[in-house]
């Protein structure tokens, strides 16, 4: 399988080796900002066929300078053919409710002008994007795709309304799932009401998970038990599973 989503350059030990022991063909490595691109892609040249690299700014951090901004993008243009997408990019949904939930004054403005130039970036270098965009922000970041224009859409660990996913099925965006379609009953419900054609599987390791993982590493392999759950919510078998999960990736990414 393919782990669509994890953020390699966080891990303090490897968890590169013997992955294809266990059952594990690539990983989609997404970066948090150009120290992360730059780690991602040592990675990658390390481990070449195994981590495919994907450069961006994570949006739940403090915004970057003018100065900043400008290396990172220079920077992801001169490594264009080593990225396999952009990202991980999208709009800061969980630091916004924090600040909003203490009373802060919050100006979304700036993370969209951010957003916006990481996506015109991702058209100029005809890559896909990897978006971190959930609930009411993945109706803006739709508005944002569409004005670009942008079909190919990855759109990880997502959760939303209804008229949300219904546009974004319309307009053939993948979304991926995480360990916590094993105990999440909103993602299950997401995972009946997505079309199978157009979901992944990831990790979003090192993030920590609960239910039947509380207190365990995030493991590149786990993509196994999401394809198993994924799989009894549609009928599937496990290797039918595996392999409609894969395909999809393979697809989207051009793997």
């Amino acid at each position: 399988m393919i782990d669509a989503h994890i953020h390699l350059d966080q891990y303090e030990d490897s968890v590169l080796e013997g992955l294809e022991n266990q059952g594990i063909e690539a990983l989609i490595a997404v970066s948090m900002n150009l120290a992360s691109s730059k780690r991602t892609r040592e990675l990658a040249a390390g481990y070449p066929g195994l981590v495919k690299p994907a450069y961006g700014f994570h949006p739940e951090q403090p915004l970057p300078g003018e100065e900043e901004l400008n290396e990172l993008l220079k920077w992801m243009t001169t490594h264009a053919d080593s990225m396999i997408a952009v990202g991980e990019i999208g709009l800061p949904y969980y630091t916004r409710a924090e600040a909003e939930a203490s009373g802060e004054a919050w100006d979304q403005e700036p993370y969209l002008r951010l957003l916006d130039r990481l996506l015109g970036l991702a058209v100029r270098l005809d890559k896909p994007v990897v978006l971190h965009s959930v609930y009411e922000d993945a109706w803006t970041v739709c508005d944002l795709l569409e004005q670009h224009p942008i079909t190919r859409a990855h759109f990880h660990w997502f959760k939303g309304p209804e008229a949300t996913i219904e546009r974004m099925i319309r307009q053939g965006y993948y979304i991926s799932f995480t360990p916590d379609i094993l105990y999440e009953p909103e993602i299950q419900d997401l995972a009946r009401r997505y079309p199978p054609e157009l979901v992944m599987a990831e990790t979003d390791g090192p993030w920590p998970f609960e239910g039947p993982f509380a207190g365990r590493p995030t493991h590149p392999a786990v993509v196994h038990d999401v394809a198993a759950a994924w799989g009894a919510l549609h009928g599937y078998t496990l290797a039918e599973a595996k392999a409609r999960l894969t395909a999809n990736t393979v697809r989207f990414y051009g793997l």
